[in-house]
């Protein structure tokens, strides 16, 4: 038997939270557990577990694989439980890629991006400042123990636990960490709507926020290290404002770091999107397609008329 719940708010007020403000703040909520286990897990494995002395040195990070499966894992999680906080009320795209992909070929309306995605930003700057209110004590001790090079003294590594920056074997070029995630962000929306496609082999009951959960594990597992597998403009932009307000500067913006990297703070907002829609494009052509097609050709005929020969 259901409990009656009631509202916080009087029913009155209640209106305009049954339209897109209401699935503004469940996006602005669910990016918000998103970067809260997102953002704190790597917060633990750079800053929290070598701080406590929990790992070999107070400034020892990912010696192994096993480092690496915490944070994709954590960041599964993190997936779950955000797009499971959200989904019954705005779709949990949590993901302004997704929301873009969704307008493109899914129907959703296009009045509501600009909102969506406003609402994924603030979010993820929220969750980011609630992970640096609990960690930035740990954070503090790792980059005083860390050696260089810092800016205002914070190293690269506490700045990795809120955003993303591309590998040393790219030598600051940009195409290799863009097409990284242009292709890792196709993969996460391609991946998306087809466990969502009720032609298709759908996920039943309530299983769909596990398994992207699992989408997310498995690119972060194959492609992660390349440039840290943001695929989610709001996952690195919220919290790289965190950061820039914070005090690690141009690690932020312009996202450089001498003889490194320079300026890529813009590589993780336009790879995802133009990857959304490649994703979304590339499941309906190969996919979507032969699904509509199989689907008219099995249509019951109009009445009177003799169903059409298959071709032969």
């Amino acid at each position: 038997m259901a409990v009656e719940i009631p509202s916080l708010i009087k029913p009155s007020k209640l209106r305009a939270r049954g339209g897109l403000l209401g699935e503004c703040l469940a996006e602005f909520l669910g990016t918000f557990v998103l970067i809260c286990f997102g953002c704190g897990v790597v917060a633990m494995a750079v800053a929290a577990l070598p701080g406590s002395g929990r790992a070999e040195t107070p400034t020892t990070i990912f010696l192994a694989a096993g480092d690496w499966l915490l944070v994709t894992w954590g960041w599964a999680m993190a997936v779950v439980f955000g797009v499971y906080v959200a989904g019954g009320v705005s779709g949990a795209h949590i993901n302004p890629a997704v929301t873009l992909a969704m307008a493109v070929r899914r129907g959703f309306p296009w009045v509501k991006v600009l909102p969506y995605w406003f609402a994924q930003l603030v979010g993820a700057f929220t969750g980011a400042a609630l992970v640096y209110l609990v960690y930035h004590q740990a954070i503090g001790a790792y980059d005083a123990a860390a050696p260089g090079p810092k800016v205002n003294g914070h190293t690269n590594a506490s700045f990795s636990i809120f955003a993303t920056f591309p590998a040393a074997y790219f030598h600051g070029g940009i195409w290799g960490p863009l097409i990284d995630q242009i292709v890792g962000t196709a993969l996460l929306v391609m991946l998306v709507v087809a466990i969502i496609d009720l032609r298709n082999q759908a996920v039943q009951s309530n299983l769909a926020p596990l398994i992207t959960g699992f989408i997310v594990a498995a690119i972060g597992m194959s492609f992660g290290a390349n440039a840290g597998y943001a695929i989610n403009p709001a996952r690195d932009f919220g919290p790289r404002l965190l950061t820039y307000a914070e005090g690690w500067g141009s690690l932020a913006f312009p996202g450089s770091l001498a003889g490194s990297f320079s300026g890529y703070w813009w590589i993780p907002i336009v790879g995802p999107l133009v990857g959304g829609v490649i994703g979304v494009l590339v499941y309906d052509l190969f996919i979507g397609d032969v699904l509509a097609a199989r689907a008219a050709r099995d249509e019951a005929p109009e009445p009177g008329r003799a169903r059409p020969e298959p071709p032969r």
